[in-house]
C-alpha cells in the first residue's frame, strides 16, 4: 500500500468515526463520494477540515454558520449540497 493510499485509508476511517451518526453520514459520505477526484491540495483541505469540531463542520455544511475563509471554496460548496449522503437501512 502506498503512502497516499495509507493516508486516504486513515482519512476514511476518521471521516466515518466522528462520534455521532449524523456527522458520520455527512463527513464519511462526503469522503466516499468525492475522495477519488481529489488532488493533493484537496486531500490537505479535507485533512484540515476533519480536525475541526463536528458541530462546526456540520453548521458550515448546513449553512447555519459562516464558513471560515480557509474552508471556503468548491469543496465546501460540494459539501453544502448534501446530495452525497446515503442513509443505510
Amino acid at each position: 500500500m502506498s503512502d497516499d493510499q495509507k493516508r486516504l485509508a486513515r482519512l476514511r476511517f476518521r471521516a466515518w468515526h466522528r462520534g455521532t451518526r449524523e456527522a458520520d453520514y455527512m463527513i464519511g459520505g462526503f469522503f466516499d463520494r468525492y475522495h477519488t477526484q481529489w488532488d493533493g491540495a484537496a486531500v490537505d483541505w479535507f485533512e484540515a477540515l476533519i480536525e475541526e469540531d463536528d458541530v462546526d463542520v456540520m453548521a458550515w455544511a448546513l449553512g447555519t454558520q459562516p464558513v471560515p475563509e480557509r474552508f471556503a471554496g468548491a469543496q465546501m460548496e460540494a459539501m453544502q449540497k448534501l446530495d452525497y449522503v446515503e442513509i443505510p437501512r
